[in-house]
């Protein structure tokens, strides 16, 4: 038997959200490149490039929300929403790459150091380019929570950080220029490098544990078993609960174990009432449950993932 409950194909809105991240990080590749030509800082190129990766983060993650959102068929009946680890994926990749770029800049000029120029009205620019960014990271955050999707929920954190990036690149640059310690404007950019590097590892490790069917967190499944304990009694016990996350959809598995003279209507209405009981505590779920005998050992023994071959010995466990 199998529920589920809103699925990836109804959330329409999602799209808009991620058009609104592509017309973002065009403006701020606008004003962080003017304001790098403007200075010539190697801070505030730095800078210019994480939004240039914002903007094919943004573009792939687009492309995959609109795969998410194609509706279950022949060949992915449990539908296409893994799509989005495939997104967050790829902007740790171009993350990683950008870090790589403006850490080759920094050690650049720090062997061959250059004057600042322009310094108030670059930062001033950069400024603006920031606040932009932190408006659109807020809706991000929002929408990515609102529609479970991984794919803006990255999106929004690496543009949180390329605001609080774009900050420190502001006073290093800053710093710099009132101080005349020119070496301080590289130092800022290999900063940033390594903190891009640190966004760029935790958005792989995010897409892989999805790709790798990684369970529900902790407090989802204590939400699952706290409704499989309210029905637990001396004639229904619960076993073999599993748990996936794909993209927007939660899958959720288990057996319920009642006495073998039920009717099956009274057991259907049980397992009915059970998933209906785990839909409405975590929307966005399909519930997967199999109705065995109390009595038969056998029930107690398909609890694994394979089950033991017809013919072999039982298990002791």
């Amino acid at each position: 038997m199998a529920h589920g409950e809103r699925h990836a194909e109804e959330r329409p809105g999602v799209w808009r959200y991620a058009g609104v991240s592509i017309g973002a990080a065009i403006i701020t590749i606008a004003l962080k490149g003017g304001a790098y030509r403007v200075t010539g800082s190697v801070g505030l190129l730095s800078d210019a490039l994480e939004s240039l990766v914002n903007l094919l983060a943004a573009i792939a993650a687009l492309g995959a929300l609109w795969l998410a959102a194609q509706p279950a068929d022949e060949e992915h009946a449990y539908g296409h929403t893994k799509a989005e680890y495939l997104s967050s994926g790829f902007e740790g990749a171009l993350v990683l790459a950008a870090a790589v770029s403006i850490g080759y800049a920094a050690v650049r000029r720090l062997i061959h150091p250059q004057p600042l120029v322009d310094v108030g009205i670059g930062l001033a620019v950069s400024a603006v380019a920031s606040a932009v960014n932190f408006a659109v990271a807020r809706v991000l955050f929002r929408a990515g929570r609102r529609f479970d999707s991984i794919a803006l929920e990255a999106d929004a954190q690496h543009l949180m950080t390329d605001v609080w990036t774009s900050l420190g690149v502001i006073v290093g640059v800053g710093t710099a220029a009132l101080s005349g310690w020119m070496w301080l404007d590289p130092v800022v950019a290999l900063a940033v490098a390594v903190n891009i590097i640190r966004i760029g590892v935790d958005l792989l490790r995010r897409s892989a544990l999805g790709l790798l069917d990684t369970g529900l967190p902790t407090s989802d499944r204590r939400t699952i078993i706290g409704i499989l304990e309210a029905e637990r009694s001396a004639g229904v016990q619960f076993h073999a609960l599993r748990t996936r996350q794909a993209g927007a959809r939660r899958f959720v598995s288990f057996h319920i174990l009642v006495p073998g003279d039920w009717s099956v209507q009274r057991g259907h209405d049980l397992l009915e009432r059970i998933e209906a009981r785990i839909r409405a505590a975590m929307p966005n779920t399909t519930v997967f449950t199999h109705l065995e005998p109390i009595e038969d050992p056998l029930s107690w023994e398909d609890t694994r993932l394979e089950r033991r071959p017809s013919g072999e010995p039982r298990s002791r466990e």
